[in-house]
């Protein structure tokens, strides 16, 4: 017998619940930045560790996995010499895409805030620990 969302209704504030899992691949910064640049179109695994600057090898090869496991992305490998693979998005990892870019893009649009907001607490936390 296979279960479904009725016969086993997920939430996400319950520590047991296999949502969780998928919150936390989905929040590392890695995934976010993978599927943002698939968002684009199929990407080589170069072109994505080029784009993507400061990851290295092992974690985006890592990422790419997870992301594949989940079904938000899948890979086409290409009988050339060297073999060449192309990752894309799945119609699943399409439904990713908006989520992403207005994150993406509400993080960009906020960031002197927050830097401000970090100062603040930074030097309130500097004054009250000399205390």
């Amino acid at each position: 017998m296979t279960m479904n969302a009725q016969q086993f209704p997920y939430d996400v504030y319950d520590d047991r619940c296999p949502t969780r899992d998928v919150l936390a691949r989905l929040a590392d910064k890695w995934a976010l930045l993978v599927l943002g640049r698939l968002e684009k179109g199929p990407v080589r695994f170069n072109h994505l560790k080029r784009d993507i600057r400061g990851v290295t090898q092992k974690m985006l090869t890592q990422t790419l996995r997870k992301l594949e496991r989940d079904g938000y992305i899948s890979r086409k490998v290409y009988a050339t010499v060297p073999i060449t693979v192309e990752y894309h998005l799945t119609q699943l990892g399409k439904t990713l895409t908006d989520t992403i870019t207005v994150m993406a893009c509400w993080v960009e649009d906020n960031m002197d805030a927050i830097r401000q907001a970090q100062i603040v607490f930074d030097t309130r936390l500097g004054q009250n620990s000399g205390s």
